[in-house]
């Protein structure tokens, strides 16, 4: 009694501290189901949740202790919003249909799930096989759903070499290959009696729902009967069809003994993220599976069931049931420990919205589940964990109505085994990422901080790094990329035709470029580098040191990248006399140098190639008697490249106001040199 005092000492205390209008409204909130709005200061719809009890929940958000990412949440919170419903079933629609609308940035967004693939025999008078994402009554048959277009196209090729239905979609006059392959019966030339067709649909029926043993078995004796009649080539086409079925229908690796289609889905919390994990089984067998990761700012299980129903809200193509973790397993999961060892016995135990046994079922393996009488448990812990039973029960029973399937969790047997295998595989996916941002982590910022200790830097955040190109001193350029904490900051690259260097002259070349570069940044105020590195060796780091320290007063160290004679990055060099850093060639600063010099290589060879070609498009209408610099470009952008103008006609030039003389003298000169660059040069 005097915990529940203090807990309410507490609450008042934190909501005290709450802004008025938010606290008043908070007063106000009624203790029935329904959603609420999150706001911030400019009126948007930041957050979208529901509830049980609206009171209790939206209440929680401003009072206890939250993650980093709720309490980033709370504190964009200036107003909300609440719409009551009659049920918790409503309240699941409501919230989906609210997402879509405001699409709220704290929320999960599925925006990229599309409907998944069937195989459909059409209706038609002669039908036909296709994969199709639309499931409409239009009296076709649909097989499925596939969790992937390539399953589904490769089932369907699959179907179409063992039976000859129509492949064309619009029936043509005369036969086509497909005929003289076996694979079609021409019904545009030749009549095809409906009880074939109404076989070959059986047959495919039969295939889909399960029975291709049966078949793969008929075609097994089908080869045998081919070569014991000496039709090799027959016996091998049968072969390579059971060696199809094979491969596109056997290589499931986890069966149940039933064929019923279902979902299974898992799910793992850690730092702020939730992976959600689904495996598909189709025909009562594991055929793919699919995890999506996203941060998440409410309670775990609510929010996992926010994405479930949000899921299938995309999606329509629904399986015969849906199996879902319990909601304690959020508990296991956001401490990310393993799950338990698979409980024992041979039957499938799930809590059930059919009827009153499964109400009994759920009631026994909830039981068994608890460790029965146990007693070491104390009574809150009972209570929480009875109120969190009734919760979960609420919300399977509700998406159950909405989807209008069966819906379980599994509490023991095999059933619950494989939603443990979905807790396991979200686990090992969230773990993953994790490690990935780790290894992504010591190839960039602690990259960074380590080739700064190398180099006596305080700190190395910004690294600027250029590269020049020119072949044999024409159309010579310049190009300088940054990287931020070790990554590439594209919207930060530079591009520089060189201005005032004749000829072939690197050490020029990037004093021009250094000099135009930090000119700019002076006069404009831009952040000045730690590290400038430039492509070279003593020569270059001396050049770009001369321009920073004697004409512009900078002092920003440089460092030149060696390469060797295969032009790779070699050596580090640095300091004034540049001496050589005897930096690890397997070290992750030195891979940072690597990732760095061959960016500013391919982003300056690129920009070179772009510049050479519109010298030789422009040097190639520049010699054409009659044509200046306003036609040579109303020609490119009438006809928008050198090798549409060669191929046009004397005609097409018309619209430019080009008189046919000139038009032929312009097609004349372009086909001359065409001709003459397709001559094989001489032998020596």
């Amino acid at each position: 009694m005097a915990q529940k005092e203090s807990a309410g000492r507490s609450a008042a205390g934190e909501l005290r501290r709450v802004p008025e209008p938010i606290r008043s409204k908070l007063a106000l909130l009624p203790d029935k189901p329904g959603c609420y709005l999150m706001k911030n200061a400019d009126g948007q719809i930041i957050y979208v949740g529901k509830a049980k009890v609206l009171k209790n929940r939206v209440r929680s958000y401003f009072t206890g202790s939250h993650n980093i990412k709720t309490q980033r949440l709370v504190s964009e919170i200036r107003d909300f919003e609440y719409i009551v419903t009659s049920n918790n079933m409503e309240a699941l629609i409501l919230e989906c249909n609210l997402i879509k609308q405001y699409h709220p940035r704290y929320n999960v967004l599925l925006k990229d799930d599309k409907t998944f693939p069937y195989i459909k025999i059409t209706g038609d008078a002669h039908p036909r096989l296709e994969v199709t994402r639309r499931v409409v009554k239009d009296g076709g048959k649909y097989f499925g759903p596939y969790p992937n277009a390539y399953d589904a196209r490769e089932t369907k090729r699959l179907l179409d070499r063992l039976y000859p239905l129509r492949k064309c979609a619009t029936i043509p006059d005369k036969v086509c290959l497909y005929y003289h392959i076996g694979q079609c019966l021409a019904p545009c030339e030749f009549p095809v009696d409906r009880s074939r067709y109404e076989e070959m649909v059986q047959q495919i029926t039969r295939f889909l729902n399960g029975g291709y043993q049966e078949v793969k078995a008929q075609l097994q004796e089908k080869m045998m009967a081919a070569a014991e009649a000496l039709e090799f080539e027959r016996a091998k086409e049968y072969r390579d069809q059971i060696q199809s079925i094979e491969t596109v229908m056997e290589r499931q690796k986890i069966q149940v003994a039933d064929a019923v289609d279902r979902d299974i889905f898992g799910f793992a919390v850690d730092k702020g993220w939730m992976c959600v994990q689904i495996l598909y089984m189709r025909q009562g067998k594991m055929i793919e599976r699919r995890a999506t990761t996203f941060p998440f700012y409410g309670e775990p299980y609510d929010d996992f069931m926010t994405f479930v129903a949000q899921y299938y809200s995309e999606n329509p193509a629904l399986p015969k049931e849906i199996l879902l973790p319990m909601a304690e397993d959020a508990g296991r999961t956001a401490d990310g420990g393993q799950q338990g060892q698979p409980a024992g016995g041979g039957q499938d135990g799930a809590s059930s919205a059919g009827g009153q046994d499964g109400a009994a079922a759920a009631g026994q393996e909830g039981a068994a589940a608890d460790g029965g009488a146990s007693g070491g448990e104390r009574p809150d812990e009972g209570e929480a964990r009875a109120g969190a039973s009734q919760g979960e029960e609420d919300m399977r029973e509700s998406l159950q109505r909405w989807l209008k399937i069966k819906v379980f969790v599994p509490r023991r047997g095999k059933k619950r085994d494989i939603v443990k295998m979905a807790m396991q595989n979200a686990r090992v996916t969230l773990d993953e990422k994790f490690r990935l941002i780790e290894r992504d982590e010591a190839r960039s910022v602690k990259a960074c901080e380590g080739l700064a200790r190398w180099l006596g830097l305080p700190q190395l955040r910004r690294i600027e790094a250029f590269d020049n190109s020119n072949i044999q001193g024409t159309d010579a350029v310049s190009a300088m990329v940054v990287f931020t904490d070790g990554k590439p900051d594209k919207s930060e690259y530079r591009k520089y035709k060189v201005k005032t260097v004749e000829g072939a002259d690197d050490y020029a070349t990037m004093r021009e470029v250094i000099r135009r570069r930090y000119e700019r940044v002076l006069k404009e105020g831009l952040p000045l580098p730690d590290l400038i590195v430039v492509d070279g060796g003593r020569g270059q780091i001396s050049a770009a040191l001369d321009v920073l320290e004697n004409e512009l007063g900078l002092n920003v160290p440089v460092c030149g990248l060696v390469k060797d004679e295969k032009h790779r990055t070699a050596q580090l060099m640095t300091g004034d006399p540049p001496e050589i850093v005897p930096l690890p060639r397997d070290s992750q600063e030195f891979y940072l140098l690597q990732r760095i010099q061959d960016e500013v290589h391919r982003f300056a060879i690129s920009f070179h190639r772009n510049v050479r070609a519109k010298s030789m498009i422009a040097s190639q209408l520049d010699a054409i008697p009659g044509i200046g610099e306003k036609r040579r470009k109303a020609l490119l952008r009438h006809f928008g490249s050198i090798k549409k103008i060669r191929e046009a006609s004397i005609e097409d030039f018309r619209p430019l106001g080009i008189g046919e003389k000139l038009a032929a003298k312009i097609l004349e000169a372009l086909r001359e040199d065409d001709a003459r660059q397709a001559e094989p040069e001489p032998a020596e």
